[in-house]
């Protein structure tokens, strides 16, 4: 199963998604089932660490985010199965960019926490201007949907 997750700029919350969803599967025995990357909707980090904060954050829990921000390619809704966005402005900027013929699914990372639906609001906040307890709230909702997104996989038998 191969996963893109996507926000702005592919410092702060694509990259703590990536991250999460890794420990998860790793935590399953099923890394070799998945082949996971992050990348951003604009180009502005390009090459760019993660985010200082979103790092030290997830750290603090177990978890790695690593990697250099990349902006996300046409050849992205093709080689990937799933398209993860982290907002709905990244939902919309995916679909405008996606070619007619893609076949990557997109959706909201949040669609696949039961909780989130039911609340109503599905976009993860953008933490980047905020104070450091923001990194914090990312990491919560972006577990709780990879927990759901995984159990989601499982039940579609797409590993």
């Amino acid at each position: 199963m191969r996963m893109l997750f996507v926000c702005l700029g592919n410092i702060c919350r694509s990259p703590t998604a990536e991250g999460v969803m890794r420990h998860l599967v790793e935590d399953e025995g099923l890394i070799g089932e998945f082949e996971l990357d992050s990348a951003g909707t604009g180009g502005w980090h390009v090459g760019d660490p993660p985010d200082p904060r979103a790092r030290e954050a997830a750290r603090r829990r177990g978890i790695v985010v690593a990697g250099a921000a990349r902006q996300v390619q046409h050849a992205d809704f093709e080689d990937f199965d799933l398209i993860l966005a982290m907002d709905r402005a990244n939902l919309r900027d995916l679909r405008a960019a996606a070619p007619p013929d893609g076949s990557a699914e997109i959706r909201l990372l949040r669609e696949f926490d039961a909780d989130s639906v039911g609340g109503g609001d599905l976009d993860v906040p953008d933490p980047y201007y905020g104070g450091p307890d923001g990194f914090d709230d990312v990491l919560d909702l972006v577990d709780a949907a990879c927990r759901g997104l995984l159990a989601d996989v499982r039940e579609r038998g797409a590993i």
